[in-house]
């Protein structure tokens, strides 16, 4: 067996705790020797204040796990990469198209990989999903991503900046499924509502064409109670419903495929095989359509929004 591939994690946040920490400890293909944050630390490993004072005292360094928002994520990604490390895009994988457009254009330059991580492509019945709809016509699609975002990301005034992508946060999640499992697609109309004291939206309403096909998409961090995010498909073969997140597919009420949720675990696997391969895995459809959505959205003021 190959040995572990070196890895130090950047941004030690929620996602982090939450995800990253526990792929990691139970992936062989990996072993986590430092990280850097400014405010988190992980246990047991050294810890720096940021990316260039980890690369400098860790040289045997092979990849980094890049986790910070996507605003900062850019520089610490091209330092990474004239270095040769390996580079794993939490995502989004960026604030803007071109700037990871560089980043490729880089990481092929410096003979490394870098790897945009949708993690909700590895969601358990995206596969599934991707197979019915191949085997089928589709006559209409709908996206509806509908989230409490006092609960995913509290207090985290970041995501409310210029760069931060409001609500396309977890729209861009479901994208990346869309993206991946329905014919490509581009936008035709937006709406996008900006809270009065916000600089990002907390909802939005888009709208896709693809092959003829129309692709409505509603997008809102006010629901409480339960989550909504479902893409459904009205078929020759049935309705497909495809929810929580891609974990549970339905054709006509009845489910075909369900497991629990495994996405980091699955995102660690994949970025261990393109290191090994020496390619790298960066599909920017997911971001594009969030930067046309703010292009060509009609910006709509709403009320106030308060943690």
């Amino acid at each position: 067996m190959s040995q572990p591939i070196r890895i130090g994690i950047v941004g030690v946040g929620k996602i982090v705790r939450d995800q990253h920490l526990p792929a990691l400890a139970k992936d062989r293909d990996f072993q986590l020797i430092a990280a850097a944050s400014r405010h988190g630390k992980v246990d047991d490993i050294p810890n720096f204040p940021d990316i260039g004072a980890m690369l400098g005292a860790v040289p045997e360094l092979e990849a980094v796990s890049l986790c910070m928002p996507p605003q900062f994520r850019y520089d610490a990604a091209r330092m990474a990469l004239d270095a040769k490390k390996h580079v794993f895009l939490e995502k989004p994988p960026g604030a803007t198209v071109s700037e990871v457009e560089d980043l490729k254009a880089l990481a092929a330059q410096q003979g490394v990989c870098l790897f945009a991580s949708w993690h909700s492509r590895y969601a358990p019945a995206v596969e599934a999903a991707r197979g019915f709809l191949a085997s089928t016509r589709i006559k209409a699609a709908a996206i509806n991503w509908k989230e409490d975002v006092r609960r995913w990301h509290p207090n985290q005034d970041w995501i409310w900046q210029p760069g931060g992508f409001g609500v396309f946060d977890p729209g861009i999640n479901a994208l990346s499924i869309a993206t991946y499992i329905l014919p490509a697609m581009h936008i035709t109309s937006a709406t996008l509502d900006f809270p009065e004291n916000r600089a990002a939206p907390i909802a939005a309403q888009v709208t896709f064409r693809a092959s003829g096909l129309t692709v409505a998409m509603d997008l809102d961090w006010r629901q409480t109670g339960p989550q909504s995010w479902d893409i459904l498909a009205d078929t020759d073969a049935g309705q497909m419903v495809l929810s929580g997140g891609g974990t549970k597919l339905a054709i006509d009420g009845r489910v075909v495929h369900e497991e629990p949720e495994a996405e980091y675990p699955m995102l660690y696997r994949r970025f261990a095989e393109i290191v090994r391969a020496g390619v790298s895995d960066v599909d920017l459809a997911p971001l594009q359509h969030v930067a046309d959505a703010f292009m060509l959205g009609k910006r709509n003021v709403v009320e106030a929004f308060f943690d």
